[in-house]
């Protein structure tokens, strides 16, 4: 005779709720077999073993799909079936588990919660933002949903959306560390970088091991110039969390700042171990490379990030950027690439409503500045007391506004933002947000000073959020943006001729295409050096990427033919040990000895100024001749020789030789450059002279006459707004 078993009791439901309460799961999951045994047919019974399976990593699905079909009007079940499939992978399995459970208790908001995080993880954003705001609609007390609504938001890019539900969420639950990583981020994303570094540091207070909120940090501190901090912030994050790709990819963008190459290279490929197609690591690599003065392998790492994903515009940006010191890349694929570049961007762009200005051409013309660089930067230097002339001189005619691209600021950046009427930063907007931005400040002339260099707002010009819009200061060729209508030049750096490397129309100004803000230095011009020597140092100060193969064999031609002579390089990338090092290599491979060459890094401005007391006479490198470092030893007394190049970056030491007065500097062809360099290093007398009075002459030049060229550049903008004013009226005729 069988016998029959005690049925399932209250009893036996509530031993099984104690040892789940106690946390005693592997004993649970025994009672639980045990008794599926003897009660198959009890659901409550699969329903715990499926949940406790779960608990302690196992596959739920077998257990809750049992229940489910023995109790299917039970909603709680199969919610429960949906995290075990979502756990399992099986995304739209959930996601009908879900909408199961809705249909059963539709008021329940965990259901439309759930639902929401199944639809997220299969990229249904804007289901997702709907069902979550079901869920919050039903119990707005709910912080995970505010929170999980933000991370949706945020991936759409919708950042104050995002930034609100984060607010939401800690408002409700303050000690929600994740809601504070994430509100740290999208401050810092916004330049609000001191809001930021709280926020981050409330998660961390809250929860030390969140490796995101490390990573975040080390944004804030990358971004607010702080690379050692960024650096250790990284490090965490890796620490607690090893497979951190994005933490990988920072820790390498820090130590590129940091002049660490070697160590900037091991993140990054740390980094594209973990995920080969993580493009800003492959741009990063790029960048690092370019450093180190491996062009041909930085192009290749742009080429490779362009092949992984083509709409990132920054990738092209990059790849026309290294274009400028790269000799083996012709002059028709580097306008073709730009012209790729244009057509993506103006691809991306949608029309502006109402952005036809007045058009009265004798108005004040409203004109914004669009640069990530004004601050003590090369673009400041050359900025400075131009917007003081500017402003002095044309109150009453133009209005300047201020579109800053990134958070830095500094007394250089106060200067600058006392000539504008407002100042109204572009960090944090997207594209069309920007452009809206600029286009409500009905700004009448906008001018790009970044170009192609870091920071850059290019793609927003695509919008056309001014009638006329200009390419000045920062770069130095075409951007390929056709919605650009001028690059502002001058005769000496682009002759009619090199029009044809320009998707934008040239318009020369009438001596020079920049004017120098003298350092705000007491350092003085010393004494020739050569006089207390006995011999020639030749000196340059740019960055070592410009110095290629063939300016060096160049520089060391003129080294071996001028007896006793040296050549001494300064630049940021020589505080690199192993690039110290490489350049030792480059330079005896050519020829020269230790005694012959003079190597160092970077220094405080005005010790650096105080290197050209060093300095006999200067070597601008080429194709990408020198810019800022010419002025400056200009100014110091140092005069440069240049070689006449076929690029408007090529000829830019052709204009401030020339508008400093010293054309006789100026080769037409690498034997003459080398003539020259050897016949003015034969003649002490001469060189002591010119160096006694050549400060005096710079600043009395145009290229440093910020008066001078305000008035030239306030000529040049009230004709473009002429010419635009009439074409629009010829046109409507």
């Amino acid at each position: 005779m069988m016998n029959t078993p005690a049925p399932f009791t209250a009893q036996d439901a509530n031993q099984l709720i104690a040892l789940f309460s106690a946390g005693r799961y592997a004993e649970l999951e025994s009672r639980c077999i045990a008794l599926t045994q003897r009660h198959p047919n009890v659901g409550f019974i699969w329903k715990v073993l499926g949940v406790v399976h779960m608990l302690q990593n196992k596959d739920g699905t077998p257990a809750l799909s049992k229940a489910a079909e023995l109790m299917p009007q039970d909603a709680e079940t199969w919610s429960n079936l949906g995290n075990a499939q979502r756990a399992q992978g099986q995304l739209q399995a959930a996601e009908d588990c879900y909408r199961r459970a809705i249909s059963l208790e539709p008021e329940q908001a965990s259901h439309h919660y759930n639902l929401g995080i199944a639809l997220s993880e299969q990229d249904k954003k804007q289901e997702a933002i709907t069902v979550y705001r079901h869920a919050l609609a039903l119990n707005p007390s709910f912080p995970d949903a505010h929170f999980n609504l933000g991370t949706v938001l945020q991936a759409l890019r919708e950042f104050d959306a995002a930034k609100s539900s984060y607010q939401q969420a800690i408002k409700i639950q303050p000690a929600h560390a994740r809601a504070w990583c994430n509100l740290g981020a999208i401050q810092a994303r916004q330049g609000l970088l001191d809001d930021a570094l709280i926020s981050l540091r409330q998660a961390l207070k809250l929860d030390p091991g969140l490796a995101d909120a490390h990573h975040n940090l080390g944004n804030v501190h990358k971004d607010a110039l702080r690379m050692v901090q960024g650096a250790q912030a990284f490090a965490e994050a890796i620490r607690l969390q090893p497979n951190h790709v994005d933490a990988h990819h920072g820790l390498g963008h820090v130590f590129i700042k940091l002049r660490q190459y070697r160590n900037a290279i091991a993140s990054l490929d740390r980094a594209i171990q973990l995920d080969p197609c993580h493009v800003d690591s492959w741009i990063d690599m790029g960048n690092v490379r370019k450093e180190m003065g491996e062009l041909r392998e930085a192009l290749n790492c742009f080429e490779r990030a362009d092949h992984f994903d083509p709409t990132r515009l920054d990738v092209l940006g990059n790849w026309l950027m290294l274009s400028n010191y790269t000799p083996s890349i012709s002059r028709e694929q580097c306008l073709e690439r730009a012209r790729l570049y244009g057509q993506r961007v103006s691809a991306l762009a949608k029309p502006l409503p109402g952005l036809h200005a007045t058009l009265e051409e004798n108005k004040v013309m409203t004109v914004g500045l669009v640069s990530g660089d004004l601050r003590r930067h090369p673009v400041g230097y050359f900025l400075d007391t131009v917007l003081q002339a500017l402003h002095a001189q044309s109150a009453g005619h133009i209005k300047l506004i201020g579109y800053p691209t990134q958070p830095i600021s500094d007394a250089l950046t106060q200067r600058i933002r006392a000539c504008c009427s407002n100042w109204h930063p572009l960090t944090g907007l997207d594209d069309a947000d920007a452009a809206q931005r600029i286009a409500d400040d009905k700004v009448d002339i906008l001018i790009d000073m970044a170009g192609h260099t870091e920071h850059n707002r290019l793609p927003m010009f695509a919008w056309r959020p001014a009638p006329v819009q200009v390419s000045w200061l920062g770069y130095f060729a075409t951007t390929g943006v056709k919605e650009i209508d001028h690059v502002l030049s001058d005769p000496w750096t682009t002759p009619p001729e090199l029009q044809k490397e320009f998707t934008e129309r040239l318009w020369l100004l009438p001596d020079t295409r920049m004017c120098f803000t003298p350092p705000e230095s007491s350092v003085q011009v010393s004494e020739l050096p050569a006089q207390t020597t006995g011999h020639i140092t030749f000196g340059c100060f740019n960055n070592l990427t410009k110095v290629n193969d063939e300016v060096l064999a160049l520089w060391t031609a003129i080294v071996q033919r001028t007896p006793g002579s040296k050549l001494f390089l300064k630049a940021p990338q020589l505080d690199d040990h192993q690039m110290h090092e490489q350049t030792v290599r480059r330079l005896e491979s050519l020829g020269l000895n230790a005694k012959q060459f003079v190597l160092e890094g970077h220094s405080p401005r005005d010790e650096y100024l105080r290197s050209y007391d060093r300095v006999d006479i200067g070597l601008d490198p080429f194709p990408f001749t020198g810019g800022t470092t010419t002025a400056e030893s200009l100014w110091m007394g140092v005069p440069v020789l240049t070689l006449r190049g076929d690029t408007m970056v090529g000829r830019q030491g052709v204009s401030m030789m020339a508008n400093v007065g010293l054309v006789d500097w100026i080769a037409d062809d690498k034997q003459d450059y080398v003539e020259k360099a050897c016949a003015f290093a034969c003649d002490f007398a001469a060189l002591a002279e010119l160096r006694s009075r050549l400060r005096d002459q710079a600043l009395a030049s145009p290229l440093f006459d910020a008066p001078r060229f305000a008035r030239h550049l306030h000529a040049a903008l009230r004709d473009m707004w002429r010419q635009h004013c009439t074409n629009v009226l010829r046109n409507s005729d």
